[in-house]
């Protein structure tokens, strides 16, 4: 995959948020960014059911957690600090980012790889950005 310069790359999965720029313009070079916080929320979004019929404790934090990731983004975007947006996150936790898009936040994404890269060095990262 080919990124532009400045695009804000997030990296998630259902308890960490990593945020990184790349700064490369002719590869992917990523340069980590401050993680804002995400409001904790015992579930998921008012009135949108969690992805198992009984969740447990840890299945809706983790949704809980995604719905904040996908607000701090949404705010990114509605706040014209994000162009271009690609999002990297385990493949539950992409499924509840997608219910919690605004329009706009939709509109600047420019890819979703469904893959747990948390805790991976940015080299790695940008390893598989080049692979998708």
């Amino acid at each position: 995959m080919i990124l532009s310069a400045g695009t804000l790359v997030a990296v998630v999965d259902g308890e960490k948020l990593a945020l990184f720029h790349n700064t490369g313009h002719q590869s992917v070079e990523l340069t980590p960014q401050p993680t804002p916080d995400i409001a904790e929320r015992a579930s998921g979004a008012a009135g949108r059911g969690s992805s198992e019929a009984n969740p447990d404790n840890d299945t809706q934090a983790e949704d809980g957690f995604a719905v904040g990731v996908a607000e701090v983004l949404n705010r990114m975007v509605l706040n014209h600090k994000v162009e271009h947006l690609l999002v990297i996150a385990a493949p539950k936790t992409l499924g509840q980012l997608r219910k919690g898009w605004h329009k706009e936040t939709t509109a600047r994404l420019v890819g979703e790889i469904s893959k747990d890269l948390t805790g991976h060095t940015p080299a790695q990262i940008a390893a598989a950005i080049d692979k998708a």
